[in-house]
């Protein structure tokens, strides 16, 4: 008996291209401008894709700025096609859940990074609550800890009082900022 066996060649299907990244309006207000949701820790394959959504919205971006807690390999400079993106660290000074993003002429912007191993119910959770018009009263690192704790991150729609005002400039523990959030 002769038998004969084809090779079957299995290959992964392609990575999902392109960033997952949601925005606030140009209007809106707050400590963030918006969420990232990178698929990996390399900021060497992440950085182009979200540099292409930006650049037509916001201008060109030149520079990159994260806290080296959360990435492995923080790299100088990432290649763009034609140009090189500048990325440089701030341990004490920049919230590990966020990306500071500047452009030559045009700004800077503040961006929730949500961590890749995120499910997706809670990822667009963490969107929706950073894209909030008049801004969320907590700082990066508090929302993804209230979300990761089950938390709701919502934020209401709503002016905010004197107290809500002074915990979102910074009067607050951050304790105390995700118990508010909970609705405690």
């Amino acid at each position: 008996m002769i038998a004969t066996t084809k090779s079957l060649r299995i290959t992964p299907p392609p990575s999902p291209s392109g960033a997952r990244v949601a925005l606030k309006s140009p209007t809106g207000q707050g400590l963030l401008d918006g969420a990232w949701w990178p698929r990996s820790r390399d900021l060497t394959a992440e950085l182009p894709d979200l540099v292409e959504v930006l650049d037509p919205l916001w201008g060109r971006v030149t520079r990159v700025a994260v806290n080296p807690m959360l990435w492995p390999v923080v790299p100088r400079k990432v290649p763009l096609g034609h140009r090189v993106l500048k990325v440089g660290w701030f341990a004490a000074e920049l919230d590990p859940h966020k990306l500071l993003l500047l452009g030559y002429g045009t700004g800077r912007w503040d961006l929730l990074v949500i961590p890749p191993e995120t499910d997706a119910a809670t990822a667009a959770r963490l969107m929706s609550a950073a894209c909030v018009v008049d801004g969320p009263a907590l700082t990066a690192t508090d929302l993804v800890a209230a979300a990761l704790a089950g938390h709701d991150v919502a934020v209401q729609d709503r002016p905010q009082s004197a107290q809500e005002s002074w915990e979102y400039e910074g009067g607050a523990t951050s304790v105390h900022a995700v118990s508010l959030a909970a609705g405690r």
